[in-house]
């Protein structure tokens, strides 16, 4: 038993170095260990830059934890033996992430009905949500003077409040995609004097954390499988029901990912590669939907011919082919289906409308492009 704490502490303490040195290279925008020349050792970080890294870490991984207690007590309470949170540390390229994947407890006894996958399933992201909307309350009632920004990016001082006009065009220009939360909080809590440019929000460790908390918590509500969100549907509309909707829902996902990713104009001898790896990824997505390989090939194909009609109708339709990722990780790992239960009994009235309280969550948090690149 001891040996297993040690372990969940272990990771823990090290996904903490990392957040933070991540933090503090997203607040601060330099890079710490790892540079376009290779690997920078030894770090020549300072303590007030950790400290600064430590806001993000904090926050973020505060966030993490209670939505992953959230899971672990409500498990307790119905007696499930589950393990404490495993933390995901980023070991290498913290740069080019968040110094994390994430955190996750292993249940490790069978669910025996709706109700309890439905406790189980809801009770992390709703206890995370609270944090997340802390955070950004928090973020946007606190954000620094303008001189803040030009400590970081000191040619903006020439611009003054008008840098976001002249600062970007690069072609490596990350902004934050809006969701319907973050919007509301900039247009009521933030002073406009002092509100940054999206493209510089991953130098404020309270938004920036806040933004991930709802990104992830989205991500967990999806109605699909077994995250979260499948957890909550299916406790919601049964065994029977839920695998019917679930690959309609995943498939609708997939169809929204991958619009735009094709090039209408095609340059056979250059795109042949691009049309064939997606082709390929289609097939091996849709594969796990049916027993029969055939099925999920001619699906893959109706997504593929639904995709270019619409773009042939609509141009400027376009998707977020960074979901793709995570359809792939939806169809290999973590399923489209859901287990049966022992017990289908339907839920009580309250825990439907908390059900559907999750579903304005999601609606929330939800980025349809959550990171954007110009």
């Amino acid at each position: 038993m001891a040996r297993k704490i040690a372990l969940h502490l272990f990771l823990f303490v090290l996904t903490l170095v990392t957040t933070t040195l991540a933090g503090a290279e997203w607040r601060y925008g330099k890079m710490y260990l790892y540079s376009p020349e290779g690997f920078t050792w030894p770090l020549t970080i300072s303590l007030p830059e950790v400290v600064g890294g430590l806001a993000f870490s904090l926050a973020f991984l505060g966030f993490l934890s209670v939505h992953e207690f959230g899971h672990y007590l409500t498990a307790r309470f119905y007696k499930v033996r589950v393990t404490l949170p495993y933390y995901i540390p980023v070991w290498l390229g913290v740069t080019f992430g968040i110094g994390t994947m994430g955190a996750f407890i292993k249940i490790k006894d069978r669910i025996f009905s709706r109700k309890e996958f439905f406790d189980i399933g809801i009770a992390g992201p709703l206890a995370g949500f609270v944090v997340a909307v802390g955070l950004l309350v928090y973020g946007f009632t606190h954000l620094p003077p303008l001189e803040y920004l030009y400590q970081i990016h000191p040619h903006y001082r020439l611009w003054g409040e008008s840098y976001a006009q002249y600062a970007y065009g690069r072609p490596d220009d990350l902004a934050l995609g809006p969701n319907l939360l973050f919007w509301f909080f900039e247009r009521w809590l933030a002073d406009p004097a002092l509100l940054p440019s999206r493209y510089e929000m991953t130098h404020y460790p309270f938004l920036f954390a806040g933004f991930l908390s709802l990104f992830f918590t989205a991500l967990n509500l999806l109605p699909i499988g077994q995250l979260d969100g499948g957890h909550i549907l299916y406790g919601m509309v049964g065994y029977e029901r839920f695998n019917k909707w679930s690959p309609v829902l995943f498939t609708v996902f997939i169809f929204y990912a991958g619009l735009g990713l094709l090039p209408l104009e095609v340059n056979w001898e250059e795109d042949w590669w691009l049309w064939a790896g997606y082709a390929v990824y289609l097939v091996i997505v849709f594969r796990p939907m049916f027993p029969e390989i055939r099925r999920g090939t001619l699906v893959a194909a109706g997504v593929l011919c639904a995709q270019i009609t619409l773009q042939l109708i609509w141009p400027e339709a376009q998707g977020y082919n960074g979901w793709l990722i995570f359809g792939l990780v939806l169809s290999r790992a973590l399923g489209i289906f859901h287990p049966p239960s022992p017990n289908e009994a339907p839920l009580g009235r309250g825990r439907k409308i908390l059900g559907y309280v999750a579903l304005l969550v999601f609606l929330l948090s939800f980025s349809p492009a959550p990171f954007v690149i110009d």
